[in-house]
């Protein structure tokens, strides 16, 4: 058994995909950090640097590794599903995919309150990451998000224990 974590960011895929592995006992992998990892710079690093499209081929080729994977929670980076191969690999795959929904003043919040998304998150479009910018990517993302999810869960207002348990019982069903 597999899961995928997907949403926008600050939604909890890392946080509560950690959680979820420990409840189910199983691996867990972060793409982002796994990209960091390989890489050596942060996100914004890559962008700034590199530029988007270098980020999504390395992307790419994280998901397209991890998703071999059984027995493992995967937290995929809230942009990746924009591309139509990470969206078939994930679907091909087998693994169950939670979408993990949250209302965009609360992920306003959550990015804000994170100390290291201004120095490690770039921001996505030219609006400057602020309420408008996450607006305007969830009405491009969910629709997607919808389509490769097995499931749903908005997590608005959970926190990230009482979101994994939520979780770990819709799987375990």
């Amino acid at each position: 058994m597999g899961v995928i974590l997907i949403g926008y960011r600050g939604s909890g895929k890392t946080t509560v995909g950690r959680l979820l592995s420990q409840r189910l006992k199983l691996g867990f992998l972060d793409i982002d950090q796994q990209i960091i990892a390989r890489s050596g710079k942060s996100i914004r690093d890559i962008f700034q640097k590199e530029g988007e499209a270098a980020f999504r081929e390395m992307e790419a080729r994280a998901i397209a590794e991890a998703i071999k994977l059984r027995n493992h929670v995967i937290a995929v980076g809230g942009g990746a599903l924009g591309r139509d191969a990470n969206r078939e690999a994930i679907h091909r795959s087998g693994h169950q995919v939670v979408h993990l929904h949250c209302r965009p003043e609360e992920l306003l919040r959550r990015i804000q309150a994170d100390p290291g998304t201004a120095d490690n998150r770039p921001n996505l479009t030219h609006l400057g990451g602020g309420i408008e910018e996450i607006e305007r990517l969830l009405s491009q993302r969910e629709p997607i998000y919808r389509l490769v999810a097995s499931a749903e869960l908005d997590v608005t207002e959970l926190t990230p224990q009482q979101a994994a348990l939520q979780i770990a019982a819709m799987i375990e069903k």
